[in-house]
């Protein structure tokens, strides 16, 4: 089954955007054509079999003058949006005869009523009512050129738009607008028309664009119709001629004209703020990976990860226009989306998300922190495991950021069931199964996690027993030697992060310390309780933490003026303090 858009132009000088979504959501095709013949030619290939053609242009006009009945009943409910339809009557040239998209509809041999339920249709279609309806939108967005328009405002527009589109990916039925999963996102024909729309010298270059983009529009909303009829308006009837729209909800309202503060839900003006906003969220997000990332190399806590992202517009908008029971999850969207900075945390076994999150708790502001691993418990059942903090800090000016953190295990089963779900198509009789299927791995990989945090507590306990000691005139210390020195000397701290032990031994060795042996005399020379006690740890230090801290116990001022500590000796000097207190 082919669903395609047609965004008709008035005559053939004018480009008549095209495009074809398949049963899955996939954007197939998207192009411009000119002449019937070329809409012919291109089209052909996708609605020889079963389809549903949506056109945006009078299919039936019979009236000799005014509005079609059709368009007088969608005015009531859209034209108060800026989305009204204009008149078409046979008075019109272009209606005098037989209306183009009807006679496009004929060469293609598609029927044209709405209600016939034959498996090769044409339906009339309107692309600005509805994205009023799909997208909560105040007004229609200003993307066509009239006069008082620039260039600049009309890029705006468009880019919000097709933010809006690729949101769709997360809506019901989706609209995957970058193809089939697999395929190289960066050379699929929606990429190239965003790029199109963000290098435009001239309103003429966005206008091809944005026919193509409408049609894109046109294909979804006869997608929607077909799947969700009982959220599909059809205004007037095939006798007098008939508009075809996603329902406006009963309680949507007009954004007011001009009016400030005004209570009012519009992702569009949600959606164009933070496309403004987001090259600085860009930056803050790098910070807030720097501000993490340090705080657990300073504490010792063995990780795998710590990687950020900066919401996508897209993604924005995809939330800002989700609805529940018709009304707006996210109101304000600007303050109620609390993840527009993202971080992923990613451990190596389940105690480190605690440790992880205690660390956190004790470093920045955590505005709330949610175990989504123990609420899916806490139901009966397996499935999404992840701890996410909100969190915010004094250095990054008010900036708040979703830390998600979780286990290696955790993580791929996340991003395997999402990408299955959400990038990929499940047919309707085939759920039930991969629920059982996705269910049951959670299962297991919750028993994995457990065995792993057991593995690594016995041969923690196993090295420490049998920690080699390298003769004394060996003045080399690897990082494995030192790895386990340090599990005999801290039996009870965890593993630290790998490259941190060979971070560490260059350290030791700038020291003069050559061997395990004077390691271990300095180590031991140190009183371990005090140490403890003057740092007074929040959390789980690791065994190079343990290590760094006696270190500076043990050289003070001398360890700080280390080369090798160079960048982080203010860090050091307030420990030194902490410790000397």
């Amino acid at each position: 089954m082919h669903y395609v858009g047609v965004d008709l132009a008035w005559g053939e000088r004018k480009p008549t955007g095209l495009a074809v979504v398949d049963d899955g959501g996939h954007l197939l095709h998207v192009s411009a054509a000119r002449s019937d013949d070329e809409i012919v030619e291109t089209l052909t290939p996708y609605v020889e079999g079963d389809c549903l053609v949506a056109i945006d242009a009078p299919l039936i006009v019979v009236n000799a003058e005014g509005n079609r009945p059709a368009e007088a009943a969608l005015n009531k409910d859209f034209a108060r949006f800026d989305a009204g339809a204009h008149p078409s009557n046979t008075g019109k040239p272009e209606f005098s005869g037989q209306p183009r998209g009807a006679r496009i509809a004929a060469r293609l041999g598609l029927d044209m009523n709405p209600r016939s339920g034959r498996s090769r249709r044409a339906i009339e279609v309107y692309p600005h009512p509805a994205t009023v309806a799909l997208f909560r939108l105040g007004r229609t967005l200003k993307y066509k050129n009239k006069p008082g328009r620039d260039l600049e405002l009309l890029r705006a527009e468009l880019l919000v738009l097709l933010g809006l589109v690729e949101g769709l990916g997360a809506a019901e039925p989706p609209l995957l607008v970058d193809g089939h999963p697999g395929g190289d996102v960066r050379t699929s024909p929606w990429q190239a028309l965003r790029a199109d729309v963000e290098t435009a010298t001239r309103k003429s270059q966005l206008r091809v664009v944005e026919d193509q983009v409408d049609a894109v529009v046109c294909a979804y909303v006869a997608l929607f119709a077909a799947r969700e009829p009982g959220r599909t308006t059809t205004y007037g009837d095939f006798e007098t001629g008939y508009i075809v729209t996603p329902t406006l909800p009963p309680d949507h309202r007009p954004a007011p004209r001009g009016a400030k503060g005004a209570v009012v839900h519009d992702p569009a003006a949600a959606v164009r703020d933070y496309g403004r906003l987001q090259p600085t969220l860009q930056v803050a997000t790098e910070q807030f990976v720097a501000l993490v990332t340090s705080i657990l190399d300073e504490a010792g806590i063995n990780y795998l990860t710590v990687t950020g992202r900066a919401k996508s517009v897209a993604s924005f908008a995809a939330k800002a226009a989700r609805t529940v029971d018709g009304r707006p999850v996210y109101p304000d969207p600007l303050r109620d989306i609390t993840d527009q900075i993202g971080l992923r945390v990613i451990t190596y076994v389940h105690s480190d998300v605690q440790a992880v999150a205690d660390l956190l708790d004790d470093q920045v502001v955590v505005l709330d922190d949610r175990d989504l691993g123990e609420e899916t418990a806490g139901e009966g059942r397996f499935g999404y495991a992840s701890r996410h903090l909100l969190v915010g800090h004094e250095q990054l000016e008010g900036r708040q950021a979703q830390i998600q953190i979780r286990t290696v295990l955790q993580h791929a089963w996340a991003e395997f069931e999402h990408d299955i779900r959400y990038k990929g198509s499940i047919p309707a009789e085939h759920v039930p199964d991969f629920d059982r299927r996705f269910t049951l791995a959670a299962g297991l990989l919750e028993v994995a996690d457990r065995e792993f945090s057991t593995i690594r507590d016995r041969l923690r306990e196993g090295v420490a027993e049998s920690a080699p000691l390298a003769p004394d005139d060996d003045p080399r210390l690897t990082p494995r030697e030192l790895a386990a020195f340090l599990a005999g000397q801290y039996a009870d701290s965890d593993w630290s992060r790998t490259d941190h032990y060979a971070w560490i031994s260059g350290l030791v060795l700038e020291l003069g310390i050559g061997s395990l042996a004077e390691l271990g005399d300095v180590v031991r020379a140190v009183d371990g309780e005090a140490l403890r006690a003057a740092m007074d740890y929040r959390y789980p230090p690791g065994a190079v933490r343990r290590l760094d801290d006696a270190l500076l116990w043990a050289y003070g001022d001398r360890y700080v003026d280390l080369t090798g500590n160079a960048h982080r000796a203010p860090a050091l000097r307030a420990r030194l303090a902490k410790m000397r207190a």
